[in-house]
């Protein structure tokens, strides 16, 4: 058995801390200023597994890209990309909650597409803001 050079010592890492290195090179959005990029042509990437999808729901408008091969499709290098796939694509990736989203955009900036972003809380958050911009008024009671 050859021995074969080691590459230099790393600290290991928790999650949290490779989390809060990949958010603090995002410009990360609310569900209301990734909607607004959307009108302004941004794509919206749902990164949630088909199963999670089925019992979450989903977003009618959005690309949906499992997060295994986000990589391969939206790399322009790629041979597996997708046509959209550009360094200047504005791309808002989206997890059910704002955690794995956001360690996807910031593999997306390491490929150079330096756009993308993700949603501040996932999916659950833009279903709640949904969920109150469908909301009827409550009138406010009066007293006797």
């Amino acid at each position: 058995m050859t021995e074969t050079p080691s590459s230099p010592t790393r600290s290991p890492r928790t999650i949290d801390e490779v989390l809060a290195e990949a958010r603090s090179r995002l410009h990360r959005v609310t569900p209301q200023e990734a909607d607004a990029a959307r009108a302004d042509g941004a794509v919206i990437v749902d990164i949630r597994p088909a199963a999670q999808r089925e019992a979450e729901g989903g977003l009618p408008f959005a690309t949906v890209i499992e997060r295994n091969v986000l990589e391969w499709r939206l790399d322009p290098a790629s041979d597996a990309s997708l046509p959209i796939a550009s360094h200047d694509l504005a791309v808002i990736v989206l997890c059910q909650e704002g955690y794995t989203s956001s360690l996807a955009a910031a593999a997306l900036q390491e490929l150079g597409i330096h756009r993308a972003t993700d949603v501040i809380g996932g999916y659950a958050a833009w279903q709640a803001w949904q969920d109150e911009q469908s909301a009827p008024a409550t009138p406010p009671q009066q007293r006797p």
